[in-house]
């Protein structure tokens, strides 16, 4: 340990790393197999990558060796109009990953809390601990249902700033009901709600278009699940009016890259082909759903997002991880407070979903 430790900030030194799925390529090595021979089903990416006329249109983009548009003007005309959404209430991030660190920054001194509602996604907890916040964790009934009781005397006795719900939630695809939403906006807290799979979940569960109402609430969204982008890292969240001063003073400059905001862009342009693949998976997800429900020592759990938790019974997940690695289909295991022995599967194409049934049945 070098002299100079002693200068890193006191709390980063016992913060916990936050552990990200393997890459493709590295994995590709480990396994001693070819990428294209994997099935790679941890990461809830899209099966069906970026439309190919986004993949022709960024090959030829003349001004890459420029820096970016700081405001990503033309990013967020299109996102008004898609979403019939003032322009002035947007904001893009390189991913909502970023904009969940920038509305942190934003509001959080070092000893202020946030409220986390584990089993979730876990760049929340991983954020606030990064920028010295105390985590409240309020974990969720069995069902992965808020506990919404706890969450309200959590917030009147401990009085934290923020508040990120995941809807649907990530690893479980649950959605939160609007009632659930409605009562925490009335308390005295920012909530942020990450829509980062709400286009897979049914008509009428996003809140996106509550911001232009509600003082205290954050919508965040990405390109990376419905639009096939996630390597190219392009998010946008919409925040109330008063936020958005703030935000542009303490945002990156040049955070969205030009390739990204242009894949965006002709995403948006061509929502419609988009959509019809998120049918497509939502198809599949129900028929992956159906073909798990089978299996007798699987106990998968309704989603609504791209991908499908299911507890494994009889034996240790682990083991059933391993099985399927050595196979070359890689999915998500989970195994603490909340997820012990479970599994998270991302839906693939029909022949990758075969694929991972197939080998399922043939485990003993």
């Amino acid at each position: 340990m070098s002299k100079y430790s002693a200068f890193v900030r006191q709390h980063i030194h016992t913060m916990p790393k936050y552990q990200p799925v393997v890459p493709l390529e590295i994995l590709s090595g480990q396994l001693n197999r070819s990428a294209d021979t994997i099935l790679k089903l941890d990461a809830n990416e899209n099966p069906y990558g970026p439309l190919d006329v986004v993949q022709k249109e960024i090959k030829n983009l003349p001004y890459i060796h420029i820096y970016p548009d700081p405001s990503s003007n033309k990013l967020c005309r299109a996102l008004s109009k898609y979403h019939e959404l003032p322009l002035s209430n947007i904001v893009p991030g390189a991913g909502a990953d970023e904009l969940i660190d920038l509305t942190m920054r934003l509001f959080l001194e070092p000893g202020d809390a946030i409220v986390n509602c584990p089993p979730t996604f876990g760049m929340y907890s991983f954020d606030a601990l990064l920028n010295g916040a105390t985590v409240l964790s309020v974990g969720r009934n069995k069902d992965f249902s808020l506990d919404i009781a706890k969450i309200e005397d959590v917030i009147k006795n401990e009085k934290p700033k923020l508040i990120f719900i995941s809807s649907p939630n990530n690893p479980d695809g649950s959605v939160p009901p609007l009632t659930t939403i409605k009562r925490l906006l009335d308390l005295p807290i920012i909530v942020v709600i990450d829509e980062a799979y709400v286009d897979f979940a049914p008509s009428g569960t996003s809140v996106i278009e509550e911001v232009l109402t509600r003082e205290n609430l954050i919508v965040l969204r990405t390109f990376s699940k419905w639009a096939g982008l996630a390597g190219l890292r392009v998010g946008y969240g919409v925040f109330p009016d008063w936020m958005i001063p703030f935000l542009w003073k303490i945002k990156q400059p040049y955070n969205v890259s030009v390739t990204a905001s242009a894949a965006a862009v002709i995403s948006l342009q061509h929502a419609d082909a988009l959509r019809s693949r998120v049918k497509m998976i939502v198809r599949e997800r129900e028929r992956l759903y159906a073909g798990l429900s089978k299996i007798k020592w699987v106990e998968p759990y309704p989603s609504h997002a791209n991908f499908i938790l299911f507890r494994v019974l009889f034996r240790p997940a682990i083991d059933v991880r391993n099985l399927l690695l050595e196979s070359g289909i890689i999915v998500r295991h989970f195994d603490k407070p909340g997820l012990d022995d479970h599994i998270r599967v991302t839906v693939g194409k029909p022949e990758e979903n075969e694929a991972l049934l197939d080998r399922l049945v043939d485990v003993r």
